[in-house]
């Protein structure tokens, strides 16, 4: 139990950290309303899609039309779509700059970045919410969550991911982000008391009173040893859980406890692939959320994979998605030997069945990107009004490593619109390339823990694991900037969308850059506190 947080630890903030923090208010965005559809903060300059580019195939056609949740229809990233991200690329760049567009690229993070906390590595972050995305601050703190490890276990930053707990940090909601860090308050669970023996990435909602539910993913290593002197490789369990706890605040700052466990999914082998089926399979970071259109019902989005033996996958014409007759289409032949058939990443759904959220049932995919990617990582479900009409926008992260051959795109944000929860969705941008870290597209595709190339952008692995908030701001964790490696959170930056359309504002923070780590609240429960 964390009856007594742990005395905030001073956090390293470099002059050039400082600089970017100051140039935006902590206040900048606490006007936005608690409602159950955002209103667009700021609408991108342009809203019009980008024109077909000569020498490219077509995009898909999608209708953008809502079906029913339960329904069987499943849109598709096509690979149509996904080459317009190298159709709005510049292929003259000179070896090693940003092919992208300024509109898409996230811009340079510094490489004298402040390191968040002196004991953990700090990487996939989220905040405290209600069900409509709202950012809640409890009384008079704001609370946000990340998957740490130890930075003196004697395992290196890439070692990581067999060793990660959720742990908090709180500050309170007046702060100013220049000059009041985010206070580490250590693991949010007991030792030895979640599902399984390491906790990835999830979201944690504020429910009546005090009570907070965070849904993670469970997985469980069971070689860690094996994997932090180097060697191992059996592969992981993974469900998605629960805990039902409390939180509590004073002028001290903020703790948890009471938290009782639940096992709410695994994969079922039918919609969702399982371990037997492929011993890399995905399925992790719920996020669940409240649907205007569907009063009472609580959904949860997640990463998975299509389900069936890893490799029997046979590519479809409408995971090619070309138009007829487009002169510049792939063959389906040519596409299935290339061994695309191995990259099967979907943006799964279910739906509670009980109000105390403890009982699910799965529901077909949202998204497929079946011989597209093999990634859709932390998906959300972003609800904006935009002319009077709710649009949903799914967002999710995914890695240019893990694209099938074929195809190219950066480490960052992919974005998809529609009617709702499961619609027909229209990938932002006509890509679904929403913000990525700085690339050239022209050269291979590199890994952050690798050697990176001498000729490849040395920022192309700068921020990972982007987060969507109210008002457009994105949050990430830096990885490796120009190799420097990271684990602490980056600059947040924000877009600007509608219709369909995004854009990086660079009018905000300074040149693009905000603060380091900020997740300002929208919304307060519990009132201001007497701890100001």
């Amino acid at each position: 139990m964390h009856k007594h947080p742990q005395p905030p630890r001073t956090l390293r903030w470099r002059t050039a950290a400082a600089a970017l923090a100051a140039s935006v208010a902590a206040s900048a965005f606490l006007a936005v309303p608690a409602a159950q559809a955002n209103e667009p903060a700021d609408p991108p300059s342009t809203q019009q899609l980008p024109a077909p580019t000569p020498g490219f195939p077509l995009p898909s056609k999608h209708s953008q039309q809502a079906f029913d949740p339960a329904s069987d229809f499943t849109s598709k990233w096509t690979r149509a779509d996904a080459k317009q991200i190298m159709a709005q690329s510049n292929p003259n760049v000179a070896p090693g700059q940003n092919s992208m567009s300024p509109d898409v690229t996230m811009p340079e993070i510094p490489e004298d970045f402040p390191q968040m906390n002196d004991d953990v590595w700090v990487w996939d972050t989220w905040s405290l919410t209600d069900e409509n995305a709202n950012q809640i601050s409890y009384k008079g703190w704001d609370v946000i969550f990340s998957l740490v490890a130890d930075r003196h276990a004697g395992y290196g930053f890439d070692q990581r991911h067999w060793n990660a707990r959720i742990g908090y940090f709180f500050r309170k909601t007046n702060a100013d982000p220049a000059k009041d860090k985010w206070n580490y308050g250590g693991h949010l669970f007991m030792d030895n008391t979640s599902i399984g023996n390491t906790e990835w990435s999830g979201s944690t909602r504020l429910e009546q009173g005090n009570h907070v539910n965070v849904f993670y993913t469970a997985t469980t290593f069971h070689d860690v040893a094996e994997r932090n002197a180097g060697g191992g490789g059996i592969a992981p369990d993974a469900a998605i859980a629960k805990a039902l706890g409390n939180i509590h605040a004073d002028k001290n700052g903020v703790t948890f406890d009471g938290f009782q466990h639940t096992k709410l999914l695994e994969p079922d082998g039918k919609m969702y692939q399982t371990k037997a089926q492929n011993p890399g399979f995905a399925f992790r970071d719920p996020y669940t959320f409240a649907d205007p259109a569907h009063p009472g019902k609580t959904f949860m989005v997640f990463e998975g994979n299509t389900a069936g033996t890893r490799g029997d996958y046979q590519c479809k014409g409408e995971d090619l998605g070309y138009q007829p007759g487009d002169p510049h289409a792939e063959s389906l032949t040519d596409v299935q030997n290339s061994g695309a058939k191995y990259q099967t990443a979907n943006v799964g759904l279910a739906v509670a069945d009980n109000k105390d959220l403890t009982k699910w049932s799965f529901l077909p995919p949202i998204l497929s990107a079946n011989c597209v990617n093999d990634q859709t990582e932390r998906p959300q479900i972003f609800i904006q009004n935009e002319n009077g009409k709710n649009k949903y926008y799914l967002y999710t992260i995914s890695h240019q490593f893990t694209y099938a051959d074929g195809m190219r795109g950066p480490d960052g944000v992919y974005g998809f619109v529609g009617d709702g929860v499961r619609s027909d969705y229209q990938p932002v941008n006509n890509s679904g390339l929403a913000l990525g870290s700085p690339t050239d597209l022209n050269l291979p595709a590199n890994n952050p823990s690798g050697t990176i190339s001498g000729q490849q952008n040395g920022r192309q692995f700068q921020a990972y694991s982007h987060y969507v908030q109210p008002g457009g701001l994105v949050q990430s964790f830096i990885d490796n900037v120009n190799g420097v490696r990271g684990g602490s959170l980056s600059p947040t930056v924000k877009i600007n969308f509608k219709n369909g359309v995004t854009q990086v504002d660079r009018s905000f923070g300074q040149s693009g850059l905000g603060p380091f780590g900020y997740l300002p609240t929208n919304k307060r429960i519990g009132g201001e506190g007497l701890y100001k």
